[in-house]
């Protein structure tokens, strides 16, 4: 009995261990994380093979090495020559199988481009500039088109950029209508190649656009062009276009309403050079009016005192000159928001730039002030020598508080109830601001001397962190030096645009008119504004490099 008690457990626990072996790896889950996947589908194998020539098939197939989907098939996927009957492209499984519906041209090249179709399943790889090319006859077309693809006020080159050839005779009959057959999508670094070409004059343009429909046809998108038609009977390579914001040919208002606090506000489709306002009816209004141009001059504000009307008409000025006039209704007795909201000029919530005065902004047009109701404290003690003033010459909205202030004291300013009265004729609710100077070594000074290469010719410089808040803005058209004065310490950008015309400002093209915009050069070397230090930097600017 004691032996085969003694055979039988170790028998049960072999047994055991095998059962719990099995079920524990069928359980066994694969490990999470890793790095992820950044590769496109890939080509295994195309029947009848990529680059055939004598091509009679009446079917395509192409195999993948992993599942995909298309992405925008009729935008993206293009057929030169096109063919009458548009070829049939679905997908099945990991393959992409073309039928052709219509006959062929004989002796011809063919190029099937998938631009940005194809994309892997899980993470949306995107198999860029995919062609599979073909001949019917026994010579394949092999000229190609390269180059790269810059933003005109960046200076950087651009990512997926359509860049598009149309033969140039049927240029005006096809951009802007209809999507080329010949295109290729900028890589990461602005490259651009198209291949496969057919030899004769075309038209080359480069398009950033908001829909995916491969035509300019959104004032808003972003184009470039070359004046002069490629004559390509020979590879064409170091092509290089410039992408700019075209203005609008014409003038209109994108947006009209009122807000909560019951400004008018209109939005126009371009920069204008000096707009203004009239309210044409009620006619009583336009005398008591306050008006507000942003400075991108793109937009206005309208306050009026009184808002006892049930429609408004507005025309619109440029340079003194009426361009256009908008109606608009609202509610005779509309309510709207009646409580006044605060904005310093604060960085960091609570440091004043030295050298500098408190501005206090608020969001309704300020009628008064009581300056006894105002209080401002330095170290809790209230302090004496304050002036406050409504300034008159930039925003109705705003109150400048002048004081001397003291780089290590603490500063509070109260605004107590009823202390300012709107246009409206409301009154604010108590407010309350904590603040300092900030201290004077976080700011430098730079002189900068300017060497111009042609003083015949007008230049604008600019300097900036960030490309679309410009900090200092000098029009010269010598050598000369400019002041960076109480700076906050940084890096710092410098642009310079060719002034072509002498107007002051950068003018950008029109593809209509064959005109390139101003050119723009940017200094590949950052200024250095370094704590309480007053610094000499030179700038030389280079001559200006014109594309034909």
């Amino acid at each position: 009995m004691l032996n085969k008690k003694s055979t039988f457990f170790p028998l049960f626990l072999l047994l055991g261990a095998i059962v719990f072996s099995y079920f524990g790896c069928a359980n066994q889950q694969p490990p999470h994380g890793g790095p992820k996947d950044v590769t496109p589908p890939r080509l295994l194998k195309a029947s009848p093979p990529n680059m055939t020539r004598h091509f009679n098939a009446k079917v395509v197939k192409l195999d993948f090495d992993e599942y995909f989907k298309l992405n925008n098939q009729y935008t993206e996927i293009t057929m030169s020559p096109t063919p009458d009957k548009q070829p049939d492209i679905k997908r099945k499984d990991k393959s992409l199988v073309i039928t052709f519906k219509d006959t062929l041209q004989k002796n011809t090249t063919y190029v099937i481009n998938f631009g940005k179709a194809i994309q892997d399943v899980n993470e949306g790889n995107t198999l860029l500039n995919f062609t599979y090319v073909f001949s019917t006859g026994g010579h394949i077309d092999s000229l190609s088109v390269s180059g790269t693809v810059v933003n005109s006020i960046s200076q950087k080159r651009e990512k997926d950029i359509t860049v598009m050839l149309f033969p140039a005779d049927k240029d005006t009959a096809y951009f802007g209508k209809k999507k080329p057959n010949i295109y290729a999508t900028t890589d990461t670094a602005g490259n651009f190649s198209m291949n496969n070409l057919h030899e004769g004059d075309y038209r080359i343009y480069a398009l950033k656009e908001d829909a995916p429909n491969k035509i300019y046809d959104n004032e808003k998108e972003l184009i470039g062009f070359l004046k002069k038609p490629i004559h390509l009977y020979s590879d064409t390579s170091d092509i290089q276009m410039t992408l700019f914001r075209q203005d609008p040919p014409k003038f209109r208002v994108t947006e009209k309403r009122f807000d909560e606090n019951g400004r008018f506000m209109i939005v126009f489709n371009k920069r204008l050079d000096n707009p203004s306002l009239k309210i044409v009816y009620p006619p009583a209004l336009d005398n008591q009016k306050i008006v507000e141009i942003t400075k991108t001059r793109d937009t206005a504000f309208l306050y009026s005192r009184n808002m006892d009307f049930d429609s408004l008409r507005v025309a619109i000025l440029d340079n003194g000159k009426p361009i256009d006039s908008i109606s608009h209704e609202k509610q005779r007795k509309e309510a709207f928001k009646q409580i006044f909201t605060y904005s310093f000029n604060l960085s960091s919530g609570y440091l004043l730039k030295p050298n500098n005065n408190l501005e206090i902004t608020t969001n309704y047009p300020i009628d008064s002030f009581d300056e006894s109701l105002i209080t401002l404290t330095e170290d809790s003690s209230a302090v004496g020598n304050v002036t406050i003033t409504k300034d008159t010459a930039a925003s109705s909205r705003k109150l400048i508080v002048k004081y001397r202030w003291k780089q290590d004291s603490k500063y509070a300013i109260t605004i107590d109830d009823n202390a300012l009265t709107s246009i409206y004729g409301f009154k604010n609710k108590h407010a309350y601001k904590k603040f300092q100077q900030d201290k004077e070594n976080n700011y430098g000074n730079m002189t900068l001397h300017v060497t111009v290469p042609d003083t015949s010719k007008s230049y604008i410089v600019e300097i900036y962190i960030d490309p679309k808040n410009v900090l200092s803005r000098t029009e010269i058209t010598k050598n000369t030096t400019i002041d960076l004065k109480n700076y906050f310490n940084g890096k710092y950008y410098i642009r310079v645009i060719y002034d072509a015309n002498k107007n002051g400002k950068w003018d950008t093209g029109n593809v209509k008119k064959r005109e390139y915009p101003e050119n723009i050069w940017i200094d590949p070397v950052q200024i250095t504004l370094r704590p309480n230090w007053d610094d000499e930097e030179k700038l030389d600017i280079p001559r200006e490099q014109v594309i034909p």
